[in-house]
């Protein structure tokens, strides 16, 4: 009798923060491995834990011919490779639509060519900005409040993605998953976002003045990367084609109470200082996760012990 083949994914952004993450997973789950990336901004030492068990190729996703030549024999693709980070939308508008645009038509066209049915592609709660319902679930409708802004560069790329990912899907996909991550943080995190931000902060405390941005009253839901990772799994196993899954928490904070949980971990006193919010930003983002819960989906991380996790390994 003949070894059954096992199953081949490709990761594109796979040594980013989320990627490295569903990568190890993957591994874990005893299938074939490759991420492509060119490290511009994830690293090769966040999959040094398991990188003897993948294989990886270095490359931009803009790049057609090497992105061919990796995806051959392939069964699934999760598309992550993207520039992410709030201060990039800001300074680099045009390389992130560039990214968007010719990284979602190269996957899409070589995993069309090469007959590969199955894609999970990686969205955003930016593709509808401010939401008018709060929970926010899958339905919401998406838009761009104004073009000239630099920052909405990021959702239009995305909305992009989830537009061309149905189409495409339904014509030529028999499994296309589009998922939309809310606030995840915890190991391997970069440095461009509120956790990782404040965790900086506090090493460099000298006095009790910390700085947050807006005014402490906006609100977000954070979602440790483990409970992250287990509803991916979860779409793995259960998700259904042409679907939408908000992946998260539905437990809201405001920056401020986020700011005062850290301090408490660290234990230090302090004094909050606001400085102006960035243009564009949203007020409030809470998700709906019900969809995914419906799957099997059950989030295990409080707020406290997802934080505390994340400040021992910083």
């Amino acid at each position: 009798m003949s070894k059954k083949k096992r199953k081949t994914f490709v990761v594109t952004g796979g040594t980013g923060f989320i990627g490295s993450h569903i990568s190890e997973l993957l591994v874990k789950k005893g299938y074939k491995v490759i991420i492509f990336d060119d490290n511009s901004l994830g690293s090769s030492k966040k999959i040094d834990s398991f990188k003897k068990k993948i294989k990886f190729v270095k490359g931009d996703i803009r790049n057609r011919k090497l992105l061919n030549k990796t995806l051959k024999n392939v069964d699934a693709v999760v598309h992550l490779a993207y520039i992410n980070g709030t201060k990039h939308f800001y300074n680099k508008p045009v390389k992130i639509l560039d990214i968007a645009v010719k990284g979602i038509t190269n996957v899409l066209d070589i995993c069309i060519k090469n007959n590969i049915k199955e894609l999970y592609l990686a969205s955003t709660a930016e593709v509808f900005q401010t939401a008018i319902k709060i929970p926010t679930n899958e339905e919401e409708s998406l838009k761009i409040p104004n073009v000239h802004n630099p920052r909405y560069s990021y959702a239009c790329g995305k909305i992009l993605h989830e537009v061309m990912g149905v189409h495409y899907g339904k014509k030529y996909f028999k499994k296309l998953i589009i998922f939309r991550p809310y606030n995840i943080y915890g190991a391997r995190m970069g440095k461009d976002h509120v956790v990782p931000d404040f965790i900086e902060k506090f090493k460099k405390l000298r006095g009790k003045n910390f700085k947050i941005q807006g005014s402490g009253k906006e609100v977000r839901s954070f979602c440790h990367i483990d409970d992250f990772i287990r509803g991916f799994d979860v779409l793995l196993k259960k998700g259904r084609h042409l679907n939408i899954y908000n992946i998260g928490s539905n437990q809201g904070i405001t920056i401020k109470e986020l700011a005062y949980k850290m301090a408490k971990i660290y234990k230090k006193n302090i004094n909050i200082k606001n400085t102006p919010l960035a243009k564009g930003s949203t007020k409030i983002r809470i998700p709906d996760i019900s969809k995914l819960k419906r799957l099997g989906f059950k989030p295990k991380l409080s707020i406290e012990k997802g934080l505390k996790m994340a400040i021992n390994i910083s």
